[in-house]
């Protein structure tokens, strides 16, 4: 057995092992990824107030708190059976497209791009992202600009960056001042001008190294994502909309019947179920959501930037539906540029700085679905409570979860092209990352830390023995 250290970091949240079983002729029969730790937050839920949940919840995930955070609200919502006031809805969808702003610039500029802009094969003490501060500092402060920018929205309506408080059962709790309104238009063409710049960086790319985007883990699935009414990507309400490989529209039904469309397998090799569709089975029923997803199941997208971006993507596919995994970067950027122009959109309405903001109910009902879009793909929160309001049961189904066979399959595919005879170096080490990368998977639904984010693979015999271990 031998062993391979590998730095920097691996750029994902979370722990993760990938195990690679070889033939005997050295070539990858199987490849998966293993998510090993479990945290139970649907079981310790049980037990308190649905109205403390949208306080809960944020802190399932550090990276995207607001995504938990709007999902229960919903969820209460529908409890209460309300419906928000024009000002609450669109206060949500402002914190909403902030997020996806900080996330996917998060996602790009600090952890996706010095792959792309280094090489995957690059010495790992360069391809990161001080490598890329050192000698990109333009293109680095543009990614520190945007998270920034999505970061303070979420602090103005939610007091604090990480974990907000600011929206509740029936509304928010907090409207938005007037100075903090006119601190976002200040910005907004900077961002979306910035957005616009990141999305030709990703497009340029994928044209200058089309064969590698087109083959990377590259392989047929259904799609699953929120469109609005017009068939536009969305991202706080609308439709499911799922659709097959070949881009034929299977469901397109309201989110609260879920589970009419996805059941979920367990796997004794991983704590992360595998959800699927149910009339297709497991594993042909496996599809994808997030960024790809959500570009292949919409008809456009709402602003006219983005829209324009969106019909060139489309045209990466005959059928309009783009399969390789690197474009989930591609799609990402599309909806980094959507975000901004939705803020903009937002914040020059003056009816966002109104003072109705929530709306009162005295019913309880016995159970309430939140369903939005999250950055990295469809989020679900079911709740189940008594006539006190107290939680009998939770079902969360996140969008790591739903992509959880697609980066399975990725790594395999990644392991069966470049690992020849047993021999496995650094480089393909980091293809296979690049493979779970393109998901942007939180596997333990955590903030980032400083340090290291351990990723193991390990390669075993034919016979079922140790070939080699290597560490991040």
């Amino acid at each position: 057995m031998s062993k391979i250290t590998i730095e920097p970091i691996t750029r994902i949240e979370g722990h993760g092992k990938v195990t690679i079983q070889l033939d005997d002729r050295g070539n990858p029969e199987t490849a998966r990824l293993h998510v090993t730790q479990v945290r139970g937050f649907e079981k310790f839920c049980e037990g308190r107030l649905f109205w403390e949940m949208p306080v809960i919840t944020p802190r399932i995930c550090g990276i995207c708190p607001v995504s938990h955070h709007l999902a229960s609200a919903k969820a209460g919502d529908m409890i209460l059976g309300v419906k928000l006031t024009p000002t609450a809805e669109m206060l949500r969808r402002l914190i909403h497209l902030a997020q996806y702003v900080q996330s996917h610039a998060l996602h790009f500029f600090y952890l996706a791009s010095p792959d792309l802009l280094f090489g995957m094969e690059a010495d790992p003490a360069r391809r990161n992202i001080i490598g890329l501060i050192a000698e990109m500092p333009e293109l680095a402060k543009r990614g520190v600009k945007l998270r920034a920018f999505g970061q303070k929205i979420i602090e103005a309506l939610g007091d604090k960056r990480v974990h907000p408080n600011a929206a509740i059962p029936g509304g928010m709790n907090k409207a938005l001042e007037v100075a903090k309104r006119d601190e976002i238009l200040r910005e907004i063409d900077d961002i979306v001008a910035d957005a616009q710049f990141a999305v030709n960086l990703i497009k340029n790319y994928c044209a200058e190294h089309s064969g590698e985007a087109q083959k990377f883990a590259n392989f047929d699935t259904s799609y699953l994502g929120l469109v609005d009414g017009q068939g536009n990507v969305e991202y706080y309400d609308g439709k499911l909309r799922l659709k097959d490989s070949k881009g034929f529209l299977l469901e397109d039904v309201d989110p609260q019947n879920y589970l009419n469309l996805i059941e979920e397998k367990v796997e004794d090799w991983s704590y992360l179920k595998f959800p699927y569709y149910k009339k297709f089975g497991y594993p042909q029923g496996a599809y994808r959501v997030g960024p790809l997803a959500r570009l292949n199941v919409a008809d456009g997208m709402s602003t006219e930037l983005a829209n324009k971006e969106f019909a060139a993507f489309k045209k990466l596919s005959r059928s309009g539906i783009v399969t390789g995994s690197l474009y989930y970067h591609y799609a990402r950027m599309i909806e980094m540029l959507n975000a901004a122009e939705g803020i903009r959109e937002l914040v020059q309405n003056e009816q966002i700085l109104g003072k109705d903001i929530w709306v009162n109910s005295k019913e309880i009902r016995g159970e309430g679905i939140g369903v939005i879009e999250a950055p990295r793909g469809v989020l679900i929160h079911h709740y189940w409570v008594d006539q006190s309001g107290k939680m009998l049961k939770a079902n969360l189904i996140v969008a790591t979860g739903h992509n959880n066979w697609a980066m399975n399959r990725a790594i395999f595919d990644v392991a069966k092209e470049y690992i020849k005879d047993g021999k496995v170096s650094e480089g393909i080490l980091n293809r296979v990352e690049v493979a779970i990368r393109c998901y942007d998977p939180c596997l333990s639904c955590s903030t980032h830390a400083l340090g290291q984010m351990p990723l193991e693979i390990i390669v075993y015999n034919a016979d079922g023995g140790v070939h080699q271990v290597l560490r991040s």
